[in-house]
């Protein structure tokens, strides 16, 4: 994989698949930038080396325009967008041909530009035109903000140092329960919410490596994990020394309910252990009780990262590898 560095972007036409899918409130105001302000060094590093941005992404389904976008980016990077040697495309998911990841979609976008940089790697298990299909017909690479996303990702799966703890909870049950045993295979614990808890006795999803797998010991539909399962989990939490967390320990949109999650995150803390961090609910929930930057890595991404982790295919980065 080639990534940003080894390109001479100096008057070229940048494609920079970024992911500014930022969440908005009912009005339409940017209710957190991080995705945005991710993407920053590599716009710099383009803008500052004499290339050409044209920034690709989407917002929600793809109804949304990008104008709100545009302005909380410009004010970040001190120009106006579209500016002059910047622009944004519309709502690249207002296109089907964009999921549909169409062969002639794909060669139009890459007509617009000399080199393609992806920077969303939130966006890398999607099969899509602007994530998958761009790199077929342009010199290809990886933006700051992925490459180090794929770096610390390897660096847990293949040499963490250990003992390893891997954390997963929140909702999407169906979708998580799946994923614990490809965890297994590289962390030493597994600890999971009540809602993955109940999905694996349910559906009897087989695990290879059971004896690594803890959760709640009772009623696994509870808005709150038990003071004895937060002395069970912090327990592990202590002894640790790579951890990784995605998803919450209760219904945390309560405060009533927030105890154990944050019983979690403060053994974490504790524990010295170096943390990868994940999953939009948890990232909100970590900064809002002001400690996110005590984390090692704060990983905007979701179901990529949880993909990645996995040891699935991602399509965006297989494509970056050709």
């Amino acid at each position: 994989m080639k990534f940003l560095t080894d390109f001479d972007v100096r008057g070229k036409r940048i494609l920079v698949r970024c992911d500014f899918n930022v969440p908005l409130s009912d009005g339409g105001a940017i209710l957190d930038d991080a995705k945005i302000k991710e993407a920053l060094p590599t716009l710099d590093y383009l803008l500052e080396g004499g290339a050409t941005v044209i920034i690709i992404t989407h917002l929600g389904d793809g109804e949304a325009n990008l104008d709100g976008i545009a302005k909380r980016l410009g004010e970040l990077l001190g120009r106006p967008i579209p500016g002059e040697q910047i622009t944004m495309l519309e709502n690249i998911r207002s296109h089907q041909e964009e999921m549909d990841n169409r062969e002639a979609f794909a060669k139009k976008l890459a007509a617009l530009g000399d080199i393609y940089i992806n920077e969303a790697f939130d966006v890398c298990h999607r099969a899509h035109a602007s994530v998958a299909g761009i790199p077929k017909y342009l010199p290809h690479g990886a933006g700051f903000a992925l490459q180090k996303e794929v770096a610390v990702l390897s660096q847990i799966m293949q040499r963490p140092a250990r003992p390893m703890v891997a954390i997963i909870g929140g909702a999407k049950a169906e979708t998580k329960a799946k994923l614990v045993d490809p965890f297994c295979a590289f962390a030493d614990t597994v600890i999971v919410g009540g809602l993955i808890k109940q999905e694996l006795i349910d559906k009897k999803i087989p695990l290879q490596y059971p004896e690594k797998v803890i959760g709640p010991k009772d009623d696994l539909q509870a808005p709150d994990i038990s003071g004895d399962d937060v002395k069970k989990i912090t327990q592990k939490i202590r002894q640790a020394k790579t951890i990784f967390w995605n998803g919450p320990f209760g219904n945390i949109e309560n405060p009533e309910f927030a105890t154990g999650t944050r019983a979690i995150a403060n053994a974490i803390i504790k524990s010295g252990a170096f943390c990868v961090v994940g999953g939009g609910q948890t990232i909100a929930f970590l900064r809002k009780e002001g400690i996110l930057e005590k984390f090692g890595h704060a990983s905007t991404a979701g179901g990529a990262m949880l993909s990645y982790l996995a040891g699935e295919e991602l399509p965006g980065l297989t494509a970056l590898e050709l």
